[in-house]
């Protein structure tokens, strides 16, 4: 935990009050579509020549959090996106419905930026995610509220293990910003504005495949005027 204290990047709150979800038109496994939301994106098999319709997998929920920490993709090298909450299964078996909805694949708050090789450990050690969970309640003031994950979010409210806590991060009787927090910046403000510009525009122009009633509940849930 100590080494996750020292290199985790965090997004600042006053980023996450600004803009909570950056691209609430994608979620993890959904579809792609190119000419503007009018074509589905195909991907194609070299050998056999069969192709399938291409999926989500963490593209925009990275590209939310390097817009959200102020970087561009090229001053991010081997340094991997983490989801905070999420459906906990080690051996990856279970569908993850929590980075399936649009309201917390990019929310920003439900992102870490962490040393790839330090990603494994968030992967597989529930007590490492949790911890993170808890952090990320006291900074943003904000859990999920997804089904899948009530229970947990119970414990986060109530948590009162400190032992292995790191000494940086915020509890209910300490506030405090984490070491490695990306500091609200006029380029965060503009990758934002950018990114407010783009969903308003998409809602009055997007091809057919745009899925406009699904991104009308996720900014009406997170209170986001276009």
């Amino acid at each position: 935990m100590q080494l996750i204290e020292r290199t985790a990047r965090w997004v600042d709150p006053k980023t996450f009050q600004y803009l909570p979800v950056w691209y609430p038109e994608h979620a993890r496994r959904a579809l792609f579509y190119k000419a503007n939301w009018s074509e589905p994106q195909m991907n194609t098999n070299r050998q056999t020549r069969v192709s399938v319709h291409k999926s989500e997998g963490n593209v925009h929920a990275n590209k939310a959090l390097t817009l959200a920490l102020g970087f561009r993709s090229d001053e991010r090298p081997n340094w991997s996106c983490c989801h905070i909450w999420g459906v906990d299964d080690a051996f990856f078996q279970v569908s993850n419905a929590v980075v399936q909805d649009r309201r917390f694949f990019s929310c920003v708050a439900n992102m870490v930026l962490l040393p790839t090789p330090l990603k494994a450990f968030t992967d597989v050690m529930t007590e490492v995610k949790m911890l993170l969970r808890v952090c990320a309640r006291h900074l943003y003031g904000w859990s999920c509220d997804h089904a899948e994950v009530a229970g947990l979010a119970a414990q986060v409210e109530n948590w009162s293990e400190w032992d292995g806590y790191p000494e940086s991060w915020p509890r209910p009787d300490r506030p405090s910003i984490p070491l490695g927090t990306a500091s609200f910046s006029p380029r965060i403000k503009v990758a934002a504005d950018n990114r407010l510009a783009r969903i308003r525009y998409d809602l009055a122009n997007a091809g057919p495949h745009y899925p406009r009633d699904e991104v009308r509940e996720v900014l009406g849930y997170w209170k986001i005027a276009i």
